[in-house]
């Protein structure tokens, strides 16, 4: 059987997009990886108009109680996947199976309507992951690895 994959969600200050993304990834696709966010500079706190987005997505409060900035060194040596968000963040440091930059524009401070658009964009792009993901799997592991 395969080790569960490791995806990690990166931007400058991980306190809103990063954020975001590991929320709904862990929400919409439980048990299918292992997934992290970091910054590269990491800011003090989340950004309270990410959280009250999480929140009316129906992200359960126990998970975004838990969110805080972290450090792009708390994540593992070696992650599988490596997203950042769209903000010129280089991690040249982190070896990584697979690197995609989702190029998602930063709500922050912005209008709630900027953490509705940036939340759509990231369903989106975790519906391709979520794709790619098992195309992967089943590609590695045939049909013993199936269902």
């Amino acid at each position: 059987m395969m080790d569960t994959p490791i995806v990690a969600f990166v931007c400058t200050h991980n306190a809103c997009r990063s954020q975001m993304a590991q929320a709904l990834a862990q929400t919409l696709m439980p048990g299918r990886a292992t997934f992290l966010s970091a910054g590269t500079s990491p800011a003090d706190r989340v950004d309270a108009g990410a959280l009250e987005e999480l929140s009316r997505r129906g992200v359960a409060s126990q998970l975004i109680d838990s969110l805080r900035p972290k450090s792009l060194w708390e994540l593992p040596p070696r992650v599988d996947w490596l997203v950042t968000m769209g903000c010129g963040v280089a991690c040249p440091s982190l070896p990584c199976a697979h690197r995609e930059d989702w190029g998602l524009a930063d709500p922050m401070g912005g209008p709630k309507g900027g953490y509705e658009a940036c939340a759509q964009d990231i369903l989106a792009h975790l519906a391709d992951l979520r794709a790619r993901m098992d195309a992967e799997r089943l590609g590695e592991g045939g049909a013993d690895e199936r269902g």
